[in-house]
């Protein structure tokens, strides 16, 4: 029997975690879709009666291994697809959350396949293969003046 698959008819609450050391941002490869394949902050899913808060050290820490604090709301972003005849597949309402490192360096699990600390440079030459939303996150963060 076949399941069909039915968009939610609400947003879905989502977090991105931007960790900044030494001028450099924390990245992942992303497994599953938004972003698949493509290098994104790490992230995802905020789960009922989670606050904002522990949803970003919970996703850090199952997708990096990282520690961090200092939890700051930075931004918030919609992330949305559409299938070929413009249905709607996902609306994610995501807010970025800013992190200071405290301890861990980055080993990928969960939903990355990769994580690394990149600096705007590196981000930059690596192109397409960064999603839109966090080549933003980063230049905003690390871009003249404002790399810590």
């Amino acid at each position: 029997m076949s399941q069909i698959c039915r968009m939610p008819s609400l947003p879905i609450a989502a977090i991105s975690c931007a960790v900044v050391r030494e001028g450099r941002l924390l990245m992942v490869r992303r497994r599953n879709p938004p972003n698949a394949g493509r290098l994104a902050l790490p992230g995802g899913k905020i789960e009922p009666g989670e606050r904002l808060a522990d949803a970003a050290e919970r996703e850090l820490r199952e997708e990096t291994g990282v520690i961090a604090g200092g939890l700051q709301p930075f931004t918030a972003m919609d992330i949305m697809e559409r299938d070929e005849e413009g249905k709607l597949r996902f609306h994610y309402v995501v807010v970025v959350i800013r992190m200071v490192w405290r301890a861990g360096e980055p080993v990928a699990d969960d939903d990355a396949t990769h994580a690394c600390w990149m600096d705007l440079e590196a981000i930059a030459a690596a192109g397409e293969d960064v999603c839109s939303t966090a080549a933003e996150v980063a230049m905003l963060l690390l871009g003249a003046g404002n790399q810590r």
